[in-house]
């Protein structure tokens, strides 16, 4: 096989040869997919740490998170996608630990961090909805520069269009969709393997990209309370992946149906989130909040909490 694709991008009139392999280090590959995610969780942990510093979090505390929430949520990552994929990986189980070739969600992951933020917290002494807050900005940077793996490895596409400006076509994408072409069909979708595709991946690194810029102007010059950044992350991102997701062509359907797993959840988080942040906003306007949600302004305009009970 080889280690490159060719891409056009037909609307910008550009085509050049696509890399898999970054570089080779005592015979083992290394993937671009692999080192643009370890990039994107690299900055997310630089600015989640220094964000905690300014906010007089433990950081001892902050790495207990850290070391829990990467665990549980590269597991349940790849658990998730596994689980709606199941036909195929019980059928090559020696697959499942092949993270490297793709096939992990999103949602599994954020479930994942969840489950051991919730954990490094007890241990560590941090109050869970600011580390909620923070790390929803770490969220949108992980996956901002994240799916640019997808772009590498030349997945997480959409259906096929001649009319977007950034429309794409590779051998791997003609291959991809020549292969699933019947299936698609089964849940609706019509595919023509040889024309250009949406780049879903872009769409969505570009709206997370975006989507950091206003909740960081937020989270340092607006939080009215804890907890709202992360309900606000919960909004922007679901509302994207409602509507990215229902053009892509690698889609988690629920068993035999045509309901895409990530759709379905998008929608009930956008639901829950919308409710809860009016629900503290209407608390808020009247004053009522309780006092682990409140955040106060300093002299400096900017937002410090009124417990320090992370130092």
């Amino acid at each position: 096989m080889s280690d490159f694709t060719h891409v056009y991008f037909e609307g910008l009139g550009i085509d050049f040869d696509l890399p898999s392999i970054a570089f080779t280090i005592f015979g083992h590959d290394i993937h671009f997919y692999g080192l643009i995610i370890a990039f994107g969780f690299t900055l997310a942990v630089l600015y989640g740490g220094r964000m905690a510093y300014k906010w007089c979090m433990s950081l001892d505390g902050m790495t207990d998170v850290l070391i829990w929430g990467t665990i549980f949520g590269i597991v349940c990552a790849r658990a998730y996608y596994v689980i709606f994929e199941w036909g195929y990986y019980s059928q090559h189980l020696s697959e499942i630990p092949m993270i490297w070739n793709g096939g992990i969600a999103i949602y599994g992951g954020i479930i994942g961090a969840l489950i051991g933020a919730v954990v490094g917290c007890k241990v560590g002494k941090i109050n869970f909805q600011n580390l909620l807050d923070l790390g929803a900005l770490g969220l949108l940077i992980g996956q901002g520069i994240g799916r640019w793996g997808n772009f590498f490895n030349q997945e997480a596409f959409g259906s096929n269009t001649t009319t977007a400006l950034f429309r794409m076509w590779s051998g791997k994408i003609h291959d991809t969709l020549a292969e699933s072409q019947a299936l698609l069909a089964s849940k609706g979708m019509e595919v023509n393997p040889d024309l250009p595709v949406h780049p879903t991946f872009l769409y969505e690194s570009v709206w997370c990209v975006i989507g950091f810029f206003i909740l960081h102007y937020i989270i340092t010059e607006k939080r009215r309370f804890k907890g709202e950044v992360f309900l606000l992350y919960g909004i922007w991102y679901g509302l994207e992946r409602m509507i990215v997701e229902g053009l892509r062509t690698d889609s988690l359907y629920i068993g035999a149906t045509s309901i895409r797993v990530s759709q379905l959840l998008s929608a009930i988080i956008v639901a829950v989130a919308l409710a809860f942040f009016i629900f503290n906003m209407v608390r808020y306007k009247k004053d009522k909040l309780p006092e682990r949600l409140v955040v106060e302004p300093s002299i400096q305009g900017k937002y410090l909490f009124r417990n320090f009970k992370d130092r």
